[in-house]
């Protein structure tokens, strides 16, 4: 019975694809010149000798055992290629849209993160007004390659159920039919829909996860368009140890895989320089308290205290230290760089600095006119999550209308794109899909942020992937 049942389920599967997915009608397309190259000339070529490489642009103090030994296999320097099935299977004769998938936390429900309702309702917003305004904006000139056929943002929540979420991408890509998926923000799900995709073959954007160990994975439909924890870690890093020669830092983080993972190159960065934290503490997520923590952090006479986790908390942490008298250097991730941060810290927030993916106060005109056009469109100002899934979005689009409706060619286009300048400023690319870009410092003065790059900080520049140590 149970044999019977599995069987029509697939015969279902197979009807339901040849009806209307993507890819199975019979109309022949032209094949694109040189289809199958996977990697593009314009990328700089993957060395010989591998130890030559480095992944992420890690600092020589900072990479694992690299004072002392070589290891045996080094990770993530090859290029991603995808040796599948799929480019050669024809465009469908009519579409009445052209369908990109949207998955992201757009409304409250319950969270694994949290054990309660979910928390990254605001961010998952923005995340989406940032893509609507990069699909509005193509249907303006003309849809897929100006034929009038316009873009199709087909949305999806991320409700903080593993298993939801893989049966949001299944249902986006065999149901809606969508040729490519941008999204999502919190690591844990992201990790889950990536491997639903990579069984799907179907490209995913993720333009809001901050893991470093999400690219990580060696999934060839995957790609990055933020800057990740990695980078900002090492920045931050940098600064306290290097530019402020602070030597005690304490760690009080949200339990969840953001707090847990994201803070993980600064922790090891601290110990490779021979600073391991004094302690590291954490909170569930939607605590309002935080003295039993503060005070054991207190008494350690910490020259810093760092967070990982959203800005509420993190405002709340900050507003309790300087409460109790703790006035040291309080160090967070790019989540708290927020008018609700602002808001609940008042004029008592003290010195505070943060890793950020871009410079939001840049002045290049690529960069203003999307702030222009944010603000006439929605009516405020665009942040981070807002400015790289607009960037992931544009990405996508461009490369749709480079490979044709056939996701493994959509899928080699964007594994082509080894720089990219978007609004959120110039991209590179590693041989993984990762964004590597430099991360900027968010330093709190006067009440505002202010942004600085590594130039701006007198700190050395990260050596660039392909260089020697």
């Amino acid at each position: 019975m149970k044999r019977l049942a599995l069987i029509l389920l697939m015969i279902l599967m197979l009807s339901v694809m040849m009806s209307g997915a993507p890819g199975f009608c019979q109309a022949p397309l032209p094949l694109l010149e040189d289809q199958n190259r996977v990697w593009d000339t314009t990328r700089p070529a993957p060395l010989e000798d591998p130890t030559d490489l480095r992944y992420g642009e890690t600092p020589d103090e900072y990479l694992p055992y690299g004072r002392f030994t070589e290891p045996y296999r080094k990770h993530f320097l090859q290029p991603l290629q995808y040796r599948g099935y799929g480019r050669h299977i024809p465009e469908p004769e009519h579409v009445e849209s052209v369908k990109i998938g949207f998955i992201g936390p757009i409304m409250k429900t319950v969270s694994v993160a949290t054990g309660g309702a979910s928390h990254e309702e605001p961010l998952g917003h923005k995340m989406l007004q940032g893509a609507r305004l990069a699909i509005e904006q193509a249907n303006q000139k003309g849809g897929y390659r100006g034929s009038g056929v316009p873009y199709e943002l087909v949305i999806r929540n991320d409700n903080g159920l593993w298993g939801s979420t893989g049966n949001e991408v299944i249902t986006l890509a065999y149901l809606d039919n969508v040729w490519a998926i941008i999204g999502s923000i919190d690591g844990a799900n992201s990790h889950i829909a990536i491997r639903v995709a990579l069984k799907i073959e179907i490209p995913v954007m993720n333009t809001g996860d901050t893991d470093p160990t999400f690219i990580e994975t060696n999934i060839p439909w995957v790609f990055r368009c933020i800057s990740d924890d990695r980078q900002m870690c090492y920045l931050l890093a940098d600064y306290v140890y290097k530019k402020l020669h602070l030597n005690r830092v304490a760690a009080l983080r949200a339990n969840n895989r953001y707090g847990r993972m994201s803070i993980d190159e600064f922790r090891d960065a601290s110990t490779r320089l021979g600073h391991p934290f004094l302690a590291e503490l954490n909170y569930k997520v939607g605590d309002t308290d935080f003295t039993p923590q503060l005070k054991r952090i207190q008494s350690l006479n910490p020259d810093a205290v760092i967070t990982y986790g959203d800005a509420l908390e993190s405002a709340l942490i900050l507003k309790q230290m300087r409460e109790m008298g703790m006035n040291q250097l309080f160090i967070g991730s790019d989540r708290l760089v927020s008018p609700e941060f602002l808001g609940i810290v008042g004029d008592r927030a003290g010195e505070v600095i943060a890793g950020y993916p871009y410079n939001p106060h840049s002045t290049d005109p690529v960069h203003l006119q999307f702030v222009r056009d944010f603000l006439e469109r929605f009516g405020e100002d665009p942040e981070t999550y807002a400015a790289h899934a607009y960037d992931g979005t544009v990405m996508t689009i461009q490369a749709i209308e480079k490979a044709g409706l056939n996701r493994a060619l959509i899928r080699d286009e964007l594994a082509r794109v080894a720089t990219y300048h978007g609004v959120t400023g110039e991209k590179v690319f590693d041989p993984i899909f990762n964004n590597i870009s430099p991360a900027y410092l968010a330093r709190l003065e006067n009440g505002e942020f202010k942004f600085y790059s590594r130039e701006d900080l007198g700190l050395d520049k990260q050596v660039t992937l392909g260089q020697s140590r």
